[in-house]
């Protein structure tokens, strides 16, 4: 049986900087805005109306926060959360209230939960006075309102809003509307939730939302029942955890009911380590003794509880500046250099809690002087997961039981469906679930080392960064990594092949050589793919693009014969090239090849990135697409820089093209420098 009970509970006052954390996503550029949105839903800011409602026959009144002012008028009921302070107190003589307060202290609450579950309530017996109207309208006690969020009351609106219409038809609950909807709109079959002009609502009849906005809440304001007001979905940071491990709360807990810091000099508190686990209760609260302290001579308790881990996983980063320093968290002067951290990388599961939890506790360090920067992770990265192919057979008793890819032989049609699922073990049909994330639970992991004993750890690596990009889903498959593994081998030739054809006289410079059309060509290609895989891998962390560019790359260098000085210098460039930019994504091949064209002692970390060579980027050709009224007739190359006359006159005098312009009259010629020339003849 789980039993709810009210214990207390150290919180840090994360709300306090709710709008700086909000306004601060705007300095992230290089954040997913995925995350940036969820982050934004979580502080979630709203601007609303703080309105008092008083207690009919009482001194008492209660506050209700709202975001739909223009509502008002439609206020039939109000609720209030189990536990409020007036439902207790009304309980005292309502023993159907009371039980209702008790059931609601075991009802789960996260927003999931709430909204799935039954709306239920019990009338209090109390009636509140509208601010504006002075109607008495009934206060019910509901479940779906928390103490914990906002007051722990909300003016219900049934003909506007769908959960407070559905409670109002369960308990008959009156259902005004006050808002005029469309047409298509009809009360009697749901609430009408979309924001438009006011009708039913006195002398605020005919005014849209935003002057409603303003209208009710100046009125309130000026009979002082109301304020305009910000307010915020992000709670404050519980971070008290009943357990033995984690970092003890440097808190003690005096006979007078107050609470002081542990004193500095008395830091840290360190766990005892002679515990016994008895897998219910933290050993540091069975055990009274560890808790026993002296305050000012007096005796005192400490604080039990520990810190939620997220505590140090906030902050860790920032640790990593100085690690050994054993006087200070953070040397600043460290921290400064290196921070914030250039390339953060992380699931998107951690959006809303440690990277919100590391921002907020960087802010804390910047305040208290330890760093300067606003925030710590200047680019974040957001990987996606490894699915693979899962089977399983049912079991008797209807439970799935999950069989490993490896132990399943698999037949598969022309489009690549899988026809045929037969278990390696006993010889009989299993079944396919299709492309899962890769778990224990559904047992379709894939042991790495035995990829790595097969292909390498080089094939494991290109072909995870090849498959898709980083922040995208990855689908295993053994056809990619035979793949990979194929590419690995074309590189390991070619850079082989180039050292045996060299191995009689040193390769010439390759400034001091006459290249034909095809040399400059290929280093065209070459510093092209350079420029290309620097971009991907270092701004848009686009690997797989990387990778198929240097592929691309490769099928020209295949097709290189190793004839004349100029090939082998050209081709030694590329292979280096190659190597290089391969090394981060490949780096045994890469350590390897790099000592095999350079020197045995030369190692590949040593070396620089490859530069683009803009004068390798320059054409001495271009090739002109020649369409006459609009259909391509031939391609010419042309000089890179031709003059127009003289495209023009290579383009008219062409053969294909002449076989549609003899006869007929050139009305005109466009032509787009260096890409098209367009002939308009009848």
């Amino acid at each position: 049986i789980v039993e709810r009970k009210q214990i207390p509970q150290w919180f840090i006052k994360i709300t306090a900087y709710a709008e700086e954390l909000l306004e601060d996503l705007d300095q992230l550029t290089e954040w997913p805005e995925q995350v940036k949105t969820m982050q934004r839903n979580w502080i979630g800011r709203s601007q609303g109306v703080e309105m008092t409602f008083a207690v009919a026959d009482s001194t008492e009144s209660f506050d209700i926060y709202t975001t739909r002012p223009d509502t008002l008028m439609g206020v039939t009921y109000v609720a209030l959360a189990a536990q409020h302070p007036l439902a207790v107190a009304a309980a005292v003589d309502n023993a159907d209230l009371a039980a209702f307060i008790d059931e609601c202290k075991n009802s789960k609450t996260t927003e999931a939960d709430m909204a799935a579950m039954e709306k239920k309530g019990v009338d209090t017996g109390l009636k509140a006075i509208h601010p504006l109207t002075g109607e008495l309208v009934p206060v019910w006690a509901a479940n779906f309102v928390l103490m914990d969020y906002g007051s722990g009351a909300v003016m219900s609106v049934p003909g506007h809003d769908q959960r407070d219409y559905e409670f109002a038809l369960k308990y008959d609950l009156t259902i005004k509307q006050v808002i005029a909807g469309q047409e298509s709109d009809d009360i009697a079959k749901a609430a009408i939730t979309e924001k438009s002009t006011l009708i039913n609502s006195g002398e605020f009849d005919g005014l849209d939302f935003e002057q409603a906005f303003k209208a009710i809440s100046d009125k309130l304001i000026s009979e002082n029942k109301g304020k305009t007001t910000t307010n915020y979905r992000l709670r404050d940071w519980g971070v008290s955890r009943q357990r033995y491990w984690g970092t003890p709360i440097p808190m003690i807990n005096l006979a007078n009911g107050e609470s002081v810091p542990v004193p500095e000099n008395e830091l840290p508190v360190v766990l005892p380590e002679d515990v016994v686990m008895n897998g219910t209760t933290s050993p540091i609260k069975a055990d009274p003794e560890w808790a026993k302290t002296l305050y000012n001579g007096e005796e005192a308790l400490r604080e039990t509880d520990t810190f939620d881990t997220f505590m140090e996983s906030s902050w860790y980063y920032a640790r990593y500046c100085s690690p050994n320093d054993d006087t200070q968290m953070i040397d600043p002067a460290k921290a400064n250099y290196w921070l914030p951290v250039d390339q953060y990388i992380g699931g998107i599961e951690h959006a809303i809690l440690h990277l919100l939890y590391s921002r907020f506790f960087h802010k804390l360090l910047r305040d208290v002087g330890l760093v300067k920067c606003d925030e710590p992770f200047k680019k974040l990265l957001c990987q996606g997961m490894v699915l693979a192919e899962t089977y399983y057979r049912e079991a008797d008793n209807g439970a799935q039981e999950w069989i490993a890819p490896n132990d399943v032989t698999v037949e598969r049609d022309d489009k690549g469906q899988i026809t045929s699922s037969v278990s390696k073990l006993d010889g009989q049909p299993v079944l396919s679930a299709g492309m899962s994330k890769m778990s224990k639970s559904k047992n379709n992991g894939i042991d790495p080392q035995e990829v790595i004993e097969k292909y390498g750890a080089d094939t494991v690596r290109l072909f995870i960064m090849f498959t898709s990009p980083p922040e995208q889903t990855l689908e295993w498959s053994d056809a990619g990594v035979e793949g990979a593994h194929r590419f690995v081998k074309r590189v390991y030739k070619l850079a082989h092949d180039l050292v045996e054809s060299t191995a009689n006289g040193a390769v010439p410079d390759i400034a001091g050589l006459a290249l034909n059309a095809n040399h400059k060509k290929l280093r065209r290609e070459l510093h092209k793919t350079i420029a290309k895989v620097t971009d991907d891998i270092g701004r848009r962390n686009t690997f797989n693009t990387a990778i198929a560019a240097i592929m691309e790359l490769m099928n020209h260098l295949g097709k290189v014969k190793l004839n004349s000085d100029e090939d082998k210098a050209v081709m030694q460039e590329a292979v280096r090239a190659v190597v290089l930019m391969l090394t981060p994504i490949t780096p045994h091949l890469c350590h390897h090849l790099w000592q095999v064209i350079s020197g045995s002692d030369v190692n590949v970390e040593d070396a620089s990135w490859p530069v683009v060579d803009d004068s390798a980027l320059v054409e001495d050709e271009k090739l002109i697409i020649v369409q006459v009224n609009g259909k391509v007739r031939a391609k010419i190359t042309v000089a890179a820089d031709a003059s127009k006359e003289d495209v023009e006159a290579l383009g008219l005098n062409n053969e294909s093209v002449l076989k549609f312009t003899d006869g007929n009259t050139i009305r005109k010629v466009i032509y787009i420098p260096g890409k098209l020339l367009n002939i308009v003849a009848n």
